[in-house]
């Protein structure tokens, strides 16, 4: 598919001109007229569009050709990059310290579009809620108050730690129908569930936009899921997104848009609809979305955005693909998968990876074959990803009849609310009571053991294999508790709940029974969920802080001495000349995502001093050669072994630049532009793998490495442990056009292959500059 870019809307560009609407654009929730604003623009974007194409539009393409800003550049699904103008930006608190550090050095006086900045992963698992966030307050105290302090400076609103996890706090404020959103966390696909493309992007992705340039993608290919049917019994909206990373893998969504509709689609709830958007990052998903529809026109107004509502009622027929598309997916789509909700059976994905799929009923056998643990250790209902009021009640009505029915929990249970919001309501609804009653622990309104920020120091030694199940939606080694024999899986929240009575894997709570207090043999209900509170939504207690009139008294202090923040130093541009006599720093065999390349858990109170979390770079790395600790290697200048950031720091030291070598999809899973910039600091130029993921793949083009392909991926399995690596042609570097890796063996010879890059013009002035923030402060200055 090839086509003309259209020329830029007129108001398109959601620059803000003066501080009081950014301040107002910034508020509590998204204002009516920064959405009129979205939609003034439909009729004439999108019938152009359709016009130019000469064929009906899915809704991606509508809310993409709606946000096009170049008059000139050519679009070609998959194949041609585009710059798109988003309506605002989200940041959550551990990465939004290293964006904001990058915006400080741009030179601008505030934010260009409206930015809000989220306190919800600092905030650590460890007693109960109250306890655990009066704790982060105290140790995170620094960090929060240079995020606070920051934000008013430059416009940006900012959400109090205890506030909620950034997801569900902008589904309940800022997601609308039709807008488009950036946000530096790999979940943000969550908004889709309110049909908004909403992508997860690196930190220096978000800071393009924050300083007013527009931000630049691979205009993506569209794969549309049909559901026909509806959910009934056990069967939930998480299950859909479970069997579609079955279908598609960690990385079949690569380079996509995963677009949802059918009847079976209207029949969901907004929050059921986020819970499948939301785990879309899992199949390595641009994003996903759902059409607008009475489902999300009534999360809005019960959220008390009825005049959102109004307003995409007004336009509906803009923010849902065109009838042709829907009558004839198969014509529109890249892909289609067609899925009926009502045949689907409740799952349970997991261990180490979020595609390894299977109904519930057959994990027993699973683990039994395996020799995996019967026994679940814990359980936990929560995360970004089903933490939503209508999660929370199918869960508790099971709780409800447990207790009734002399029933008992058999493992810890742990409740994470999504956002303070959800929290009051459920509190005065009763519901955290019937879990509490139980004896539940319930968690601040954060990320916590969905991210590692849980301390499980006084409830198991750790070393030892153990199960445990969640609603979250990652579930690699080491995520949850930071122990490489923790085995994860994800499930729904009601399948976590009757797990969590049962004590057990091999339990089926559709077929099954449990024993009660007075050895009577009872069954679980089917779980009955409420979409939206009766009663309406209780905001709780107030977290949002809005910026100032006039930020420009407001001084941001980094202390030199910080271990926690660090100013930046721009990294070198390109000297010309290729690269020589490269060590190999680390080859990596299997999995190696951002968890193994920069993990988080501990190491998430360095996310703001480049230096002191570099300390953990390619700690979780398997090595391919054989001989060494997960997490060590081969130190080329000494022979010796050690850890690969003890080796990193050592090249580094000596000045001596290195590359690293990796399987498939590296870099999969979260967004954490730390993950390139820690082996940018330690001197890594070059990143060569089977494939990446792709916000690894921009992370690390954004921060002036050079990302290769093998072009034959069997040349991976030919490079050895003391091989050294040239690349030639850097200054003929071009668009679909290969580049040459010579490499040297310890004996001498020499061998070479073709190496693949997806750099585009703009992007290659990123590596000729030195990374992406030098070319914006050097446009700035000009």
């Amino acid at each position: 598919m090839h086509v003309q870019v259209l020329a830029a809307r007129p108001g398109a560009s959601p620059r803000i001109r003066d501080r009081k609407s950014l301040t107002m654009a910034v508020g509590p929730e998204t204002p009516i007229e920064l959405i009129n604003r979205v939609y003034a623009t439909l009729d004439e974007r999108i019938g152009a569009m359709r016009d130019r194409l000469g064929h009906p539009l899915t809704l991606t393409e509508k809310i993409l050709a709606n946000h096009l800003d170049s008059a000139d550049a050519e679009v070609e699904r998959g194949e041609s990059y585009v710059d798109f103008r988003p309506d605002r930006v989200a940041m959550q608190d551990a990465t939004a310290q290293m964006a904001w550090l990058q915006f400080d050095t741009a030179g601008l006086t505030e934010v260009q579009v409206p930015t809000t900045t989220h306190c919800d992963h600092l905030i650590q698992a460890k007693v109960e809620a109250k306890q655990d966030l009066l704790r982060a307050i105290d140790t995170n105290e620094e960090v929060y108050e240079f995020l606070a302090s920051i934000s008013a400076k430059y416009g940006g609103g900012f959400w109090k730690p205890g506030s909620g996890i950034i997801h569900q706090v902008v589904l309940e404020n800022y997601a609308f129908p039709g807008g488009m959103m950036i946000g530096t966390d790999s979940h943000t696909p969550n908004a889709g569930g309110l049909g908004m493309v909403a992508i997860g992007v690196g930190g220096a992705d978000a800071v393009d936009v924050m300083t007013g340039f527009p931000w630049n993608v691979k205009f993506p290919k569209v794969i549309g899921v049909k559901l026909t049917g509806q959910l009934s019994g056990w069967s939930a909206p998480k299950d859909v997104i479970l069997k579609v990373a079955d279908i598609l893998t960690v990385k079949g969504g690569t380079g996509a848009i995963v677009e949802y509709f059918g009847e079976g689609a209207e029949s969901l709830s907004a929050t059921g609809k986020a819970t499948i958007c939301n785990m879309g990052a899992e199949i390595g998903a641009t994003t996903s979305i759902f059409a607008f529809d009475e489902s999300i026109a009534r999360f809005l107004n019960s959220t008390g955005r009825g005049s959102t509502a109004d307003a995409a009622n007004a336009v509906a027929h803009h923010l849902r693909a065109d009838d042709e598309v829907l009558t004839n997916p198969e014509a529109h789509f890249d892909r289609v998968i067609e899925i009926n909700l009502s045949e689907l059976r409740p799952h349970i994905n997991g261990p180490h990876t979020p595609d390894l799929a299977r109904e519930v009923k057959d994990l027993g056998a699973e683990a039994a074959e395996n020799g995996w643990p019967m026994e679940i250790s814990a359980a936990l209902i929560g995360s970004c990803t089903n933490s939503s009021y209508e999660d929370i009640t199918r869960a508790a009505s099971i709780a409800r009849e447990a207790k009734a029915k002399g029933l008992s929990l058999k493992t810890k249970l742990l409740i994470t609310p999504g956002s303070e919001q959800v929290r009051a309501t459920i509190e005065r609804d009763g519901l955290l009571a019937d879990f509490e009653a139980l004896g539940a622990i319930v968690l601040a309104n954060a990320c916590g053991p969905c991210i590692g920020q849980w301390d499980r120091s006084d409830d198991r030694e750790p070393g030892i294999t153990n199960i445990v199940v969640s609603s979250y939606n990652r579930n690699f080694p080491k995520r949850n508790d930071g122990d490489a024999a923790t085995l994860a899986f994800v499930t729904s929240p009601e399948t976590v709940m009757a797990l969590a009575l049962s004590g057990r894997v091999d339990f089926d709570p559709i077929s099954d029974t449990l024993t009660n207090d007075t050895g009577e043999e009872v069954s679980l209900s089917v779980p009955v969920g409420i979409e939206l509170p009766p009663a309406g939504f209780d905001p709780g207690e107030e977290t949002f802080v809005a910026p100032p009139a006039d930020g420009s008294g407001i001084v941001v202090a980094v202390s030199p001495s910080s271990d926690r923040l660090q100013l930046l130093t721009p990294f070198p541009a390109w000297d010309g000349n290729d690269y020589e006599n490269l060590p190999i720093l680390v080859k990596a065999q299997g999995k190696f995502t951002t968890d193994h390349i920069s993990m988080a858990g501990p190491w998430l109170k360095y996310r703001g001093h480049l230096e002191n979390i570099s300390g953990n770079l390619y700690l979780g790395a398997v090595n391919a050669f054989e001989g060494y600790e997960v997490g060590y290697g081969k130190n080329q200048l000494t022979g010796e072994t050690d850890t690969y950031p003890s080796i990193a720091k050592a090249y580094h030291e000596a000045g001596q630049p290195w590359v690293v070598i990796g399987d498939e999809n590296m870099g999969e899973g979260s967004s954490r532009e730390h993950a390139a910039m820690e082996p940018r600091f330690r001197l890594g130029l070059v990143a060569i793998a089977r494939s990446f993921a792709r916000i690894h793949e921009t992370n690390l083009k954004k921060q002036g490495m050079v990302p290769l392909t093998f072009a034959d991926p069997a040349d991976y399995d030919r490079i050895g442990e003391d091989d050294r690596i040239a690349v030639r042609g850097l200054s003929a570097l071009a668009p679909g056009k290969t580049i040459t890796v010579e490499v040297t063996t310890a004996t001498g010879e020499t061998w070479s292959f073709e190496g693949n890059h997806t750099f585009s013009p703009a992007q290659i002035q990123w590596f000729h500059q030195g990374s992406a923030l030098n070319v914006i402060r050097q446009n700035l200055s000009s």
